[in-house]
């Protein structure tokens, strides 16, 4: 059974750091891409990062390149991801997929297995 689990989230001040970990359970990292998504209050779910089966291709989305890293360790089986000079508006609850799409997929529709979500939120 694919189950993923996230933790790392909590309260911080803008331009401080977090990290997410995204721990993989029942599937190795080489037969499935990883994506990070979040989810503000009243907004669309949106893709804000993801990591191919291989671990050779990333995606960033615009509003947090530069900022965020995606990386795994297959000796984990854990994804992470490093965000960096957080701002208010990165507040949402972030959740980790997986997909056995080959490349960076980007859509939500390409990601059947879900963790449950954990919050971050940013005050200014």
């Amino acid at each position: 059974e694919v189950q993923l689990v996230e933790s790392g989230g909590g309260v911080v001040q803008a331009g401080e750091s977090l990290q997410l970990s995204c721990a993989a359970s029942g599937f190795t990292f080489k037969s499935y891409a990883i994506g990070w998504f979040r989810q503000a209050p009243g907004k669309e779910r949106e893709g804000v990062s993801c990591i191919s089966k291989s671990g050779s291709e990333t995606f960033y989305a615009d509003s947090v390149k530069g900022r965020f890293t995606i990386s795994y360790d297959n000796a984990e089986n854990t994804v992470y991801l490093q965000m960096s000079n957080l701002k208010p508006e990165d507040t949402a609850i972030y959740s980790c997929a997986a997909s056995s799409t080959t490349g960076t997929p980007i859509s939500r529709y390409a990601y059947p297995y879900w963790g449950q979500g954990t919050q971050v939120t940013v005050s200014s």
